[in-house]
C-alpha cells in the first residue's frame, strides 16, 4: 500500500516504514504529525484518486532527525567591473518515518424513497 501526499507545497510517495526527506519542520525529533492532504492511495487491489484530495485518508508520520544539506556555492560575477563575490547556502531539511496509511470507508449515504423526496418538497 502507497499513497501520494502533498506536505508544503511538494508531493511525496509514501509507503508503510519508508523514510522521506521533507523540508524542515519545526518540532522536536520523536513528534509525530498527521497529513491529511492525500493525493491518491492504492491499496493493491484499489486506487483511490482525490479531486483533490482523498476523504477520509491520513498519512501519520514520526519525525526522525533535521539535518543541513551540503554547501551549494554561488559565485556572483560581472565583467569588467572588477566584482567578485561568493556565497555558500545550505538548505535545511527533515526526515520523517512514515508509522501509517489510512483510508476509512465513507458512511453509506441514507437513500431516500421518492415518497419522502416528494414530502420534503
Amino acid at each position: 500500500m502507497y499513497a501520494l501526499v502533498e506536505y508544503k507545497g511538494k508531493q511525496y510517495k509514501a509507503e508503510k516504514d519508508a523514510l522521506i526527506t521533507v523540508d524542515k519542520i519545526n518540532a522536536d525529533d520523536g513528534t509525530k504529525i498527521d497529513i491529511d492532504t492525500v493525493v491518491l492511495v492504492n491499496d493493491g487491489k484499489k486506487v483511490s484518486v482525490g479531486a483533490p484530495y482523498v476523504k477520509n485518508a491520513k498519512v501519520s508520520a514520526v519525525i526522525e532527525n533535521t539535518f543541513r544539506d551540503k554547501k551549494v556555492i554561488v559565485f556572483k560575477y560581472l565583467p569588467k567591473k572588477g566584482f567578485h563575490r561568493t556565497i555558500g547556502h545550505r538548505q535545511p531539511y527533515t526526515n520523517i518515518r512514515i508509522t501509517n496509511i489510512t483510508v476509512k470507508k465513507a458512511p453509506a449515504k441514507k437513500e431516500t424513497s421518492a415518497k419522502e423526496a416528494s414530502e420534503e418538497k
